[in-house]
């Protein structure tokens, strides 16, 4: 692996990539549930990289709140194994890639109700329902736990959108229902996916994800302390990699070669163990609901640093 001071400088490779990969055109598409992503400009596009040193290098509209929607899952899973619940956790949920939509029905029903991995929506609502026994607001828990690793009080929740998408997550609802019928689910299942949606609905920069994520970069160390141990940070790093960018990930892994995170808001973030975390963001998603220039973005960042974890 090419180290963070082989690397060339980061400030005229991050402002090529934003010329170069910027969308000129309308393409790819929006989750047609989350109609507040819509509104969101087709040409957005910010990177940010936070290093383990302390220094953030950032281009594009990398100061530009955004939807985070599934990267919340890389968080919500750090939580829940900082407070204790290691084994409780990896008891309810599998650590393998599921092969299937992110949102399937028919595998959590064939696989009595164990979901494959805690970054599949099954899985994100087991994780969820476990925050929520410590904390009926885990959504909020999660909003202090990204503000302080981001170091401001940047991150809000985006409660008009959160009501919105609530009001679509039929799905998420009958996975719940799923949950609670195979006794994987402890609380009611309508508070879960109201807790689950308010997570997604969490708004952050690329600056801010990205320095918020620099815990998985550095053994566990964050920027208030300690989040995890090296051992548990390791691991979200694997499963990121294996499952991280839905059905996308072994494409993702041969292109970019890191560990990644996406969600349908159209952010992407990507941990380099030992060197940065990085944040992409573009609002538009291809077929498999991954940031269309967000992953082509990263994969040339990879090629230009030499940066990969194989």
């Amino acid at each position: 692996m090419t180290t963070a001071l082989d690397a060339p400088p980061l400030d005229p490779i991050l402002d090529d990539i934003v010329r170069t990969h910027r969308p000129q055109r309308e393409a790819g598409s929006v989750p047609t549930h989350i109609p507040s992503l819509a509104a969101v400009p087709y040409n957005r596009f910010g990177i940010a990289v936070a290093t383990a040193s302390g220094d953030v290098f950032t281009s594009g509209d990398a100061h530009i709140p955004f939807s985070i929607q599934s990267i919340s899952k890389v968080f919500t899973l750090a939580m829940a194994l900082q407070r204790g619940g290691t084994s409780s956790v990896w008891s309810r949920v599998l650590r393998e890639p599921s092969g299937t939509a992110f949102n399937s029905l028919v595998q959590l029903e064939v696989e009595h109700g164990i979901p494959r991995n805690p970054f599949i929506n099954a899985g994100a609502l087991v994780v969820t329902d476990h925050l929520m026994e410590e904390t009926p607001d885990a959504a909020s828990a999660l909003l202090r736990f990204l503000a302080r690793e981001a170091g401001g009080p940047g991150p809000f929740i985006d409660e008009a959108a959160a009501a919105n998408e609530l009001s679509n997550s039929s799905r998420n609802l009958a996975l719940a229902h799923f949950l609670k019928d195979f006794r994987n689910l402890r609380q009611p299942a309508e508070f879960v996916v109201e807790n689950y949606v308010r997570q997604c609905s969490i708004m952050m920069t690329c600056v801010e994800l990205a320095r918020a994520g620099l815990f998985l970069a550095r053994e566990g160390h964050g920027t208030s302390g300690t989040v995890l141990s090296r051992n548990e940070a390791k691991r979200i790093g694997s499963i990121m990699l294996t499952c991280g960018m839905y059905d996308a990930a072994g494409e993702f892994a041969f292109r970019v070669g890191l560990p990644g995170k996406s969600g349908v808001g159209g952010g992407i973030l990507v941990i380099v163990p030992g060197h940065c975390a990085i944040c992409v963001w573009s609002p538009r998603l291809d077929a498999k609901g991954n940031s269309l220039a967000g992953s082509e973005a990263l994969a040339d960042l990879s090629d230009r640093t030499g940066w990969s974890v194989f």
